[in-house]
């Protein structure tokens, strides 16, 4: 095989409670991906759509994705990658992520797949060093594995996919203003109070537990956050009028996608997603915000072959 096309997901990480350590895939959003054989022992970004995103291939975090994964197996061999970009940077969906993701994920299979998923996690990492100045999974590791992943240890890095209840969907809203990753983590205090520590390890252990049983009034009563939110809730426009309209009309909960701007809404069922989805659209359109809105399942896959 020289040559292969790829669905590359977006994701929702932090899930509130779960800040750098847990993210979830989703289905309906991504970029697409192709990835070929060169013979001039270079990895290069030929053609990137939909987006102005660098092409130099020390700047752009498909090819240093790739490079972090050929160094490691000591190949020379070249790629040509083309992306086209139809997740929007600075959205707080798991740009940057997608684009490592889908990248390793590609050059491992035309290689002969010598890494399973879960090896190709650190290669992606080093996309997201680029894109936010931080090596964080909570995106890479949801995209290439599918499903929930939590990010149990980073020295040394250990990832645990976690079961998916039949009847989640997520509401994503993204309002068409950019903030970038560092800015948003510049923000957030370096220290935080006992009380708030314990109350996030018991969202975070309760949502595992949610997860595992498919109890989703556990799921919903878990997505809260003490600790990063209050801070990053200010750089969104009409945050907890948002809240309370999407829990009013039968989300689960609700929370920041990564580090924002968009926002998500957990919700049980097709019905109750459609419901807090029209919801908000009709609340965003009057306020004169441009926005996009996606009503997604839970991508179990991760990357796949087009």
């Amino acid at each position: 095989m020289e040559e292969i096309k790829v669905f590359a997901p977006a994701t929702v990480a932090n899930l509130s409670c779960g800040f750098d350590v847990l993210g979830c895939c989703l289905d309906s959003v991504g970029d697409e991906m192709s990835v070929r054989k060169n013979d001039l022992n270079e990895v290069r970004i030929t053609r990137i759509t939909g987006q102005d995103l660098p092409v130099d291939s020390d700047k752009n975090v498909a090819s240093v994705a790739v490079k972090a994964l050929l160094a490691d197996l000591e190949s020379d061999q070249g790629f040509d990658i083309e992306i086209n970009k139809k997740i929007k940077p600075g959205s707080g969906i798991g740009s940057s992520a997608a684009s490592s993701a889908g990248a390793v994920f590609a050059a491992n299979k035309l290689l002969g797949e010598p890494y399973q998923a879960k090896d190709l996690i650190p290669f992606a990492m080093q996309g997201e060093l680029i894109a936010s100045g931080n090596e964080h999974a909570d995106n890479v590791a949801p995209a290439l594995l599918g499903g929930f992943s939590l990010v149990r240890s980073y020295c040394p890095l250990e990832v645990l996919s976690l079961p998916v209840p039949s009847q989640l969907r997520m509401v994503v809203l993204h309002p068409l203003i950019e903030i970038k990753t560092k800015d948003s983590r510049s923000i957030i205090k370096q220290n935080v109070s006992l009380k708030s520590a314990i109350n996030q390890w018991g969202n975070l252990g309760a949502l595992v537990s949610a997860l595992y049983t498919e109890d989703y009034d556990l799921l919903g009563r878990s997505l809260e956050d003490d600790i990063v939110e209050p801070v990053r809730s200010i750089l969104i426009p009409y945050f907890q009028e948002l809240d309370e309209l999407s829990v009013a009309n039968g989300a689960l909960g609700f929370g920041i996608s990564g580090s924002g701007p968009s926002v998500y809404a957990l919700c049980r069922g097709d019905e109750n997603a459609e419901r807090v989805k029209q919801a908000i659209k009709e609340f965003y359109e009057k306020k004169g915000i441009e926005f996009d809105l996606h009503l997604s399942a839970i991508n179990k896959e991760g990357v796949k072959i087009l």
